[in-house]
């Protein structure tokens, strides 16, 4: 009769003992993108970082625009982002003392093999985005404030056309993150803006294929900078600069250009 109630007491101490290990493990809180996530780079690259310094990193992955205001309000350690302006005002403002240059991609215009708009081998993504405006094909936006939505606001207003101009049904905003919007784009067969490392991942690719790359303004650089411990007390800032300075040397480097998928490189490495 006791050996139900034995059982029971040594599983509770097991899941408390347990409990208080992942508990009294060092970890550090960092905000940012759904792009990086999604591309599968920090299952290999963050386990990696714990391994060699016994801190564990907890990633709150959403669009660069709530990642930057999660890191305004001082409810993660570091930001990894990839919108500069973005970046560089947190800095002006006080909230982290520097930005560390960690790798880069970039971003590809991505719609029906068909071309209806035709913007195959544009010469400027801008005349590929004012094609698609004129034709009324159908593009599918993230609309959720992330580095990728902002830049596809600057291209649209590279190709003349301001926020307003971006309604009606040939212009669909999902608020969502990149695989959802990428899933979006392809069932409708229409046009969005990707960044390359989501765009390799992505297995529903359907009918869709690049039609626009290569271009300077489609540079996509990713960064990295530890809050400031002036600013706000509670922040882990020793084991933030550890991450940096792990993610920056030779060994976080090539993890980073090492990472694959289908064959393909996602990041290029470009720490200083």
């Amino acid at each position: 009769m006791k050996r139900p109630f034995i059982s029971l007491l040594f599983f509770l101490t097991l899941l408390l003992s347990n409990f208080s290990s992942q508990a009294d493990t060092p970890f550090i809180t960092m905000a940012s993108t759904t792009s990086t996530a999604n591309s599968g780079l920090f299952e290999t690259l963050l386990p990696a970082f714990s391994n060699d310094s016994g801190i564990e990193v907890r990633v709150v992955a959403v669009g660069t625009g709530q990642a930057v205001r999660i890191a305004r309000k001082g409810d993660a350690d570091l930001l990894f982002a990839h919108h500069r302006p973005s970046e560089e005002k947190l800095l002006k403002d006080g909230f982290g003392k520097e930005r560390f240059d960690v790798m880069y991609n970039d971003f590809v215009l991505v719609g029906p093999k068909t071309d209806p708009a035709k913007t195959r081998r544009c010469t400027s993504p801008s005349l590929a985005f004012k094609k698609i405006n004129e034709s009324q094909r159908v593009f599918v936006s993230r609309g959720d404030d992330s580095g990728t939505h902002k830049r596809e606001l600057t291209l649209w207003q590279d190709a003349g056309i301001t926020k307003p101009g971006l309604t009606g049904r040939w212009y669909r905003s999902t608020g969502t993150g990149m695989g959802t919007t990428l899933n979006i784009a392809s069932g409708m067969n229409a046009y969005t803006l990707t960044d390359r490392g989501t765009w390799i991942s992505f297995k529903n690719k359907a009918d869709l294929d690049i039609l626009c790359q290569g271009h300077e303004s489609l540079f996509n650089p990713y960064g990295v900078i530890a809050l400031s411990k002036e600013k706000f007390p509670h922040i882990k800032y020793a084991q933030s600069m550890k991450f940096i300075n792990w993610i920056t040397s030779a060994k976080g480097q090539k993890i980073i250009a090492d990472f694959r998928v289908a064959g393909q490189r996602l990041f290029i490495p470009n720490a200083k």
